[in-house]
């Protein structure tokens, strides 16, 4: 009796001599989008000191960011897909640069969210496609090697983001941690123009923009009600109107979606249960760390007292966690599969924020770095390992787009992390903060954030309005982790029941058979 043919054959690319210099000019490309996604947190006192920007302000120089890097991810992997992953990757690279140097120029709030903003865009440029040239790059045996160092780049920039804008920020002024960027994405580019073959896939259906308008509005208006929220209260008819808004924006992009032949979100992705619950663990650990991160700066700098780079060294124990974790990331999925090493990951996590939850204003560092350390090591298992995961399930010639829309799920995620954290910060400062006998202008600004607290404190002598800020703050804090020590439990268990045991791709599994349309498209013109 004949053996029955495969329904579908894959194949292999050529292993290119030069594929892992290749890739390290790729994960400098990564770096760097990477570590500026942290890079401000520890700039943020300065900044709202500097550029007298409220907590609001602060919220959206850091979500303007996230927000367009999420909303442009999607129509960004098709043009890679399309128009070439090597020259989207260089031209993002390009935007990013110039983007920065407007930011290191300007003098308010409002300008410098509008340069982060552009950043977002060209970060959405680069970030899909770098994920997205490992099929042609790779045979299928080396491609989960390659995915956990790109994903392994693409954690070590939230450690190393305050460790250098702290440096920074000590011997240069602010706007250094702006200037910092135009070498380096000078540098990635020529790497990725020398190194990098480019590699395409001419079926990739055209740009959505209505779906790149309704995505964008969508995510804009979300976050911008749940920042406001605090502020204006959460019936007020501008913040219902936004969460409203951004509820009818977002259904309306996924049944234009579910409509189209070749979407721009393509949900049939999530159709793999390896790659759709990787996608939703990846997602929860950049709602969880956003959250965390928003936090710590200022208690280190406001309440400790540490100067910018001091807050940089202080978060050095969660590098040292993230380190050992990309140590052992491959050799633990080999061992005991993708998901328990995530949901090992994810109880870390938990863990670590629920012990950080604990902390008090008679509190030194210890517990921090204690804490800091399982931090590390809890995102390291469970962010290398999903994003690994749901990559290598991807055919080829959906590359750009899969990996468009793993990286849209995680921005979304850090999206609503700070917005969600940032108001719940906001409001349990404010309630306990003891602003009794103050001017009413004075109150309300001490109310805006502990670093106004303590400036107006410094102003009026006043060291009993520090120490109540100082306090106010820990609680805040506290609460901050707390919440997001609830949610990365949740998320352990949530992963531990739904996701495949297997992987499907170099984890004990056959691959699941791709869709016919994705079978029938080129894999790539690889030049």
């Amino acid at each position: 009796m004949p053996a029955t043919p495969p329904a579908h054959r894959t194949t292999e690319p050529a292993a290119d001599p030069r594929r892992w210099l290749a890739l390290v000019a790729v994960a400098l490309s990564v770096l760097v989008i990477s570590f500026d996604m942290t890079i401000l947190n520890v700039a943020l006192p300065t900044l709202a000191s500097q550029l007298q920007a409220g907590t609001g302000q602060q919220q959206w120089i850091v979500d303007s960011y996230t927000v367009v890097f999420a909303a442009v991810m999607l129509p960004a992997g098709l043009l890679g897909d399309r128009f070439g992953r090597r020259r989207t990757l260089t031209t993002g690279l390009a935007l990013f640069g110039l983007a920065s140097a407007i930011g290191m120029l300007t003098d308010s709030p409002g300008t410098l969210i509008a340069a982060r903003a552009a950043m977002g865009l060209a970060g959405a440029l680069v970030m899909p496609m770098s994920m997205a040239v490992i099929p042609g790059l790779f045979p299928p045996a080396e491609q989960r090697r390659a995915t956990a160092i790109l994903a392994a780049a693409l954690a070590a920039g939230t450690p190393l983001g305050p460790l250098i804008g702290g440096f920074l920020l000590q011997h240069f002024w602010w706007g250094s941690v702006f200037a910092i960027n135009i070498p380096l994405t000078a540098i990635g580019i020529a790497a990725c123009v020398l190194l990098l073959p480019e590699s395409r896939n001419p079926a990739a259906p055209r740009m959505d923009l209505p779906g790149t308008a309704l995505a964008a509005g969508g995510l804009g208006a979300l976050t911008y009600g749940i920042i406001e929220g605090p502020d204006r209260g959460w019936t007020d008819p501008l913040v219902l109107g936004m969460l409203g808004g951004s509820v009818l924006a977002l259904t309306a992009l996924v049944l234009r979606s579910r409509r189209q032949r070749d979407p721009m979100l393509d949900l049939a992705l999530l159709a793999d249960r390896t790659y759709r619950w990787s996608a939703v663990a990846a997602t929860l650990v950049s709602l969880v760390l956003f959250g965390a991160f928003f936090v710590l700066p200022l208690y280190f700098q406001s309440v400790l007292g540490a100067d910018a780079f001091g807050t940089g060294l202080r978060l050095m124990p969660m590098m040292l966690g993230l380190m050992v974790a990309a140590k052992l990331t491959d050799r633990l999925v080999v061992r005991i599969g993708a998901r328990t090493v995530i949901t090992v990951g994810l109880a870390l996590l938990a863990a670590a924020l629920l012990i950080g939850s604990r902390t008090s204003t008679a509190d030194g560092y210890g517990r921090a770095a204690l804490w800091l350390t399982l931090l590390g090591l809890g995102m390291g298992l469970s962010i290398i390992t999903a994003q690994a995961s749901a990559l290598i399930t991807l055919p080829p010639a959906r590359a750009g787009v899969g990996s468009g829309l793993l990286q849209t799920l995680r921005q979304v995620g850090g999206a609503i992390g700070v917005a969600v954290f940032g108001s719940l910060l906001a409001g349990a400062y404010r309630g306990a903060l003891d602003t009794t006998g103050l001017p009413a202008e004075a109150a309300h600004r001490a109310g805006q954030s502990v670093v106004a607290a303590d400036a107006v404190a410094r102003a009026g002598g006043n060291p009993a309005l520090a120490a109540s800020a100082h306090g106010a703050y820990v609680h805040g804090m506290t609460v901050v982790l707390l919440a997001a020590g609830l949610i990365a439990v949740l998320s352990a268990l949530l992963v531990a029941m739904r996701m495949p045991a297997a992987d499907p791709r170099g984890g004990g599994a056959e691959a699941a058979p791709e869709p016919e349309s994705a079978a029938a498209s080129p894999a790539g013109d690889h030049r």
